[in-house]
């Protein structure tokens, strides 16, 4: 596995912004919406080019576009929802799915609840998007359930991480990249990241 931890000044600078428990509703959300499109810029310096011949107002030139590659997006509900628009803001031209996970009250496992995928999932490179990687359950589980749609490559971004998540991520999925902005101290009796942000959801949507 691939583990990228993104130090650019500009991430970081947003990051303290969002764990500060003063910020607001909506200047949270728009931090989150930001630094997805800065992690977009990271997650896609792969993508293949192919050369075209434009022409300027000036010349002739030879000039690089993006292969045809095609990219979907998977939010996974619902504080994944929150990173969305900015990376379609880089990748409009990307499909997004969703999926929805819950934890079992009784067996404590994650449960897909919800999923809706393009019929050409096996064809699209996938990026799971989750702002939070702390036990790692519920990324795992969306993992497996992209790999037995069919989708070959996939990517897991994450503003923040928790080493038992990271962890978890290597152990049982290899061969996927994971992106984060940072990686912090421990995970606390009631699984919240330390020191963290509290709860991305209800701070993306305002329901605490």
């Amino acid at each position: 596995m691939s583990l990228t931890v993104l130090t650019h000044p500009l991430i970081q600078h947003k990051l303290t912004l969002l764990r500060d428990k003063e910020t607001g509703v909506k200047i949270f959300r728009e931090l989150v919406s930001e630094i997805a499109m800065l992690m977009c810029y990271e997650a896609t310096r792969h993508l293949p080019l192919r050369e075209e011949i434009v022409q300027t107002p000036v010349a002739e030139s030879r000039s690089s576009v993006v292969a045809g590659k095609k990219m979907a997006l998977v939010p996974i509900l619902r504080a994944g929802l929150g990173m969305v628009d900015g990376m379609v803001s880089l990748v409009p031209t990307a499909k997004v799915a969703h999926i929805g996970i819950y934890r079992d009250p009784e067996t404590l496992k994650p449960v897909v609840y919800y999923c809706k995928l393009p019929h050409d999932i096996q064809e699209r490179d996938c990026f799971i998007l989750d702002p939070m990687l702390a036990t790692g359950g519920s990324a795992s589980t969306a993992i497996s359930y992209l790999k037995e749609a069919g989708a070959r490559h996939i990517t897991l971004l994450c503003i923040l991480s928790a080493p038992p998540g990271v962890e978890k991520i290597q152990k049982e999925h290899p061969e996927v990249d994971l992106i984060t902005c940072a990686i912090d101290s421990h995970l606390n009796d009631h699984g919240y990241i330390v020191p963290g942000l509290g709860d991305a959801g209800d701070r993306i949507f305002g329901t605490k």
